[in-house]
């Protein structure tokens, strides 16, 4: 009887790994066939929308038939008994939830998704006077936003599953995983399109917003030094920028009225007291309060005085440079030729060392001009999605940030994620990291920031515990900056001498959770005051200030909890880089 035993565990045992071999084998090729249709419905500009339509679905029915021989495979008996065994039971519970959301996406919300793309396609998204019309946008808002919940609760489901312990069936969890979000991605990119263009681009009503145009190379908060403002006029899916002025332009009108905690925080406090007049209206971490101190100061002009503005735009030069990608390059007056590769270098670092200040804005303002007043033109269907995916990506990251005084459209630009501000979601949990250029410079081109964020615990409330690190290098090389110009390397100030990162970091805590205080990790040979323990605008905050040389470095450490309510995995939200990669690594 025991040899019966051990021989029937073989027999298992071989018949788990053949399954398990079959179920591999059908996951490939559905995931590969999903990223075709994905691209299909996405890309396809085709006047053939017959055809097209056709192809993706040909090529959905093939990966509907890999998920559910997977799904059949992973679900039969043997395999329910698999997942009751000790040691190998997560791995087999982890692979059957795996097949079971593939299964689900390619049978219910994706079909749906493929449908909404392929009818849009044989509509009609740009006017015959070159518009964007928004009515397709409209009549699919709802449909789009149920399949897009849809999906996402598909991604939960996988990101909730127990995991791995074996390599093979933990490589095949996160190879899948990271194809599942890309997907995902692109399905909740549209949804935030549908959801927020048509307000925005005034489908309702004429709308005035103030395009701020900001250098990260001098950090803020939210972007960097706001060195000019542009007028930016939508009505009916039609986009017009003009009347460019330079930061001198504004500053002749005063400033915004800042919190006593603002003030306390970003003037009171050094060693650069800020101003809070246009040029420094990023320092504030949320949009709200730049639009709010935008507003202040645009009532007070002559231009601004007797037209009502709607909201603001806040953009940097790698926004720009996404956008130049899509809309075409950009001659400036001297013969420069900007891309979709070179344009954030150029204003954040180049043109600095080439022309004058005069220039420098002027430049700035024709590349926002042509990018983004083309950004919504000729509108198909592939192009909308890249505009959707640029948009929300760069969002994300804080090179683009919108909002609207009408409660009602920034509720959508909010709910959209366009609006950003501290960490304030409990459900997508995000630790804050904000710096500020204490060196009147432009620095800040130079100062790399990494972090990583690691899982160090699952706790019983159902929150997580992370630890993350935070790096800042000054990468500026000693026999580079001889050559440099004080407005880039600065003057010395309060004690440092020029080519100096002087940073007043800010840390916030993900909305119902915690951090601990974070500590400046052995290594670091940049130096970092002693922490504050601040109140900004009703939320907790630590503070400090960072100084380093070209070459140091200062690495901060802190562990984060999350609320018990967070569905996804901790990220961080920071002042932008100059680049278009995060810096972010781990999980």
């Amino acid at each position: 009887m025991l040899l019966m035993i051990v021989v029937a565990a073989g027999v298992c045992g071989m018949k788990l790994y053949s399954d398990a071999k079959r179920v591999q084998s059908h996951e490939q090729k559905a995931i590969s066939t999903l990223s075709s249709v994905m691209s299909l419905g996405t890309d396809t500009q085709s006047t053939n929308v017959a055809g097209a339509s056709a192809d993706l679905r040909q090529r959905l029915n093939e990966a509907k038939q890999e998920t559910n021989a997977a799904n059949d495979i992973t679900h039969g008996t043997l395999w329910n008994i698999a997942s009751r065994i000790p040691m190998i039971g997560d791995d087999v519970t982890t692979v059957q939830g795996m097949t079971a959301v593939t299964n689900t996406l390619v049978n219910d919300p994706l079909p749906k998704f493929i449908d909404v793309m392929t009818s849009m396609q044989g509509g009609q998204l740009s006017t015959s006077d070159g518009r964007f019309n928004l009515q397709p946008l409209l009549d699919h808002r709802d449909e789009i936003a149920d399949i897009d919940a849809t999906v996402q609760q598909q991604v939960r489901e996988y990101r909730n599953l127990p995991g791995a312990h074996t390599s093979v069936v933990k490589d095949a969890y996160e190879t899948s995983g990271k194809q599942l979000n890309a997907v995902a991605g692109t399905v909740d990119s549209m949804s935030n399109a549908f959801r927020m263009l048509p307000d925005f681009l005034g489908s309702d009503q004429p709308r005035t917003y103030a395009l701020m145009a900001m250098t990260t190379s001098e950090a803020r908060s939210s972007g960097g030094l706001v060195g000019s403002v542009g007028v930016v006029t939508t009505d009916d899916g039609s986009i017009s920028i003009g009347d460019f002025r330079a930061d001198a332009d504004y500053v002749a009108y005063g400033a915004s009225t800042p919190t006593d905690d603002e003030k306390r925080i970003f003037n009171e406090w050094g060693p650069l007291q800020m101003s809070f007049d246009i040029r420094d209206l990023a320092v504030y971490p949320d949009t709200s309060r730049s639009a709010e101190g935008m507003r202040e100061i645009w009532q007070r002009t002559p231009w601004g005085g007797s037209t009502n503005l709607d909201g603001v735009i806040m953009v940097d030069p790698v926004f720009l440079q996404k956008l130049i990608g899509i809309t075409g390059n950009v001659t400036l007056s001297d013969g420069t030729v900007l891309t979709g590769d070179n344009t954030a270098e150029f204003l954040l670092n180049t043109a600095y060392t080439k022309y004058p200040q005069e220039q420098q804005d002027a430049f700035f303002a024709q590349v926002a001009e042509q990018a983004v007043g083309s950004m919504f033109s000729n509108m198909s269907v592939g192009r909308l999605v890249k505009v959707s995916q640029i948009m929300g990506d760069m969002a994300n990251g804080r090179h683009l940030s919108l909002y609207a005084f009408d409660d009602e459209v920034e509720q959508e630009i909010s709910a959209a994620g366009f609006t950003a501000s501290m960490p304030d979601d409990e459900e997508h949990p995000q630790v804050g990291v904000y710096t500020n250029q204490q060196n009147s410079s432009k620095m800040d081109w130079y100062i790399h920031r990494t972090s990583n964020v690691t899982l160090a615990s699952r706790n019983d409330d159902g929150s997580r515990t992370y630890h993350v690190t935070y790096t800042l290098t000054n990468t500026l090389d000693e026999s580079q900056a001889a050559g440099l110009p004080d407005y880039i390397i600065g003057i010395s100030q309060a004690g440092q001498p020029k080519t100096y990162g002087i940073e007043k970091m800010l840390f916030a805590a993900p909305s119902g959770g915690g951090m601990t205080e974070p500590t400046v990790a052995s290594g670091s040979t940049g130096s970092v005051t002693e922490a504050r323990r601040e109140t900004l605008n009703g939320k907790r905050i630590y503070a400090n200030v960072a100084s380093l040389a070209p070459g140091q470095t200062v690495t901060y450490t802190f562990d984060v909890t999350t609320s018990a309510k967070a569905v996804t995995d901790l990220t961080v939200d920071q002042t932008p880089l100059g680049w278009t990669e995060s810096g972010q690594t781990g999980r």
